[in-house]
């Protein structure tokens, strides 16, 4: 069983500094990936309302506490405020239903999924479109959205709040208006999309950044960066007995970001937390670096006519 260091965030909690990303995890396969990780050691979880699998997340937590495997305060759940549930009328009954999914009494890390909004015409739809077919934007300023969420602190319904997506000027001016401070921010990070500036920006506020995509997008019929078959990063992992989904978490790790991977193989699993027993070197660093091509995986160009649009 791994162990994994734990992260203090600027609010004085604890989060894992790994986790098992859970977008697309759904059916039995899902909540067993879940339980498989608990018993290899993972205890970051992370999921939102738009994966529409909180229920199996929550359920697969509650079997393990039940078991006697894990205590409820070992288990750090992220989930997430989707985009229709920006006005700040709609931000506290968007966090009772993510908790009434995952049936827990709290959540440990709640998170702005994107710093733009959609226009709400009723919990299910997740994308609200005009006539020809057009996501309907909303003109809801995130800064309203962030003082709705940091009420939830104060009701006992999450522990922590942070943001997902922003960018360094998004970050300077919710730091600006904030009474409290996002302990985190959640962003697509891996070898083709090192945002190095936007971390080292995160780290100087005292704000955690977690990375998601973290090995890119390993579907070939994508046409996006696919490391895992990269010859340099093969390379770099037969140096070390290590695979190239090992050396790229790794890399992460080492460049303040927390990778929350997503798998439900078994095998999988435990491959990609086995990371914390090895070191990458300098020359490491550089080849890795020089992956970079700031290419995203998720670039949300739907949204990009919003004000709010972060990339």
């Amino acid at each position: 069983m791994s162990k994994v260091p734990q992260i203090k965030l600027n609010n004085g909690e604890l989060m894992p500094g790994f986790g098992l990303g859970t977008y697309k995890s759904v059916g039995g396969d899902g909540r067993q990936a879940i339980k498989d990780a608990i018993d290899l050691g993972y205890r970051q979880f992370d999921t939102a309302f738009f994966y529409e699998n909180e229920d199996e997340v929550g359920q697969a937590i509650k079997e393990k506490i039940a078991e006697g495997v894990i205590k409820r305060e070992d288990a750090f759940v992220v989930t997430k405020l989707w985009s229709h549930f920006h006005d700040p009328d709609k931000v506290e009954h968007a966090c009772r239903l993510s908790l009434g999914n995952l049936g827990l009494d709290y959540i440990d890390l709640y998170l702005m999924h994107w710093p733009y909004g959609y226009e709400y015409e009723g919990d299910k739809i997740m994308f609200p479109t005009n006539a020809n077919g057009e996501i309907r934007l909303s003109n809801v300023d995130y800064l309203d959205t962030w003082k709705a969420m940091e009420n939830l602190v104060s009701l006992g319904l999450v522990k922590s709040i942070g943001v997902s997506n922003f960018n360094e000027k998004q970050i300077d001016r919710l730091l600006s208006a904030a009474k409290i401070k996002p302990v985190c921010n959640q962003i697509e990070y891996h070898p083709g999309l090192q945002q190095t500036q936007l971390v080292q920006h995160c780290v100087n506020k005292g704000i955690a950044v977690t990375g998601y995509s973290p090995l890119g997008c390993p579907d070939p019929s994508r046409d996006v960066p696919n490391f895992i078959t990269n010859a340099n990063v093969k390379a770099i992992g037969a140096k070390y007995n290590k695979s190239s989904a090992q050396v790229i978490l790794r890399y992460l790790v080492e460049s303040n970001v927390v990778p929350i991977p997503k798998s439900s193989k078994k095998h999988r699993l435990l491959e990609n937390i086995s990371i914390f027993d090895f070191q990458l070197d300098e020359e490491d660093h550089k080849a890795l670096a020089a992956l970079n091509i700031n290419q995203r995986v998720f670039p949300m160009s739907h949204a990009s006519k919003s004000q709010y649009y972060p990339f």
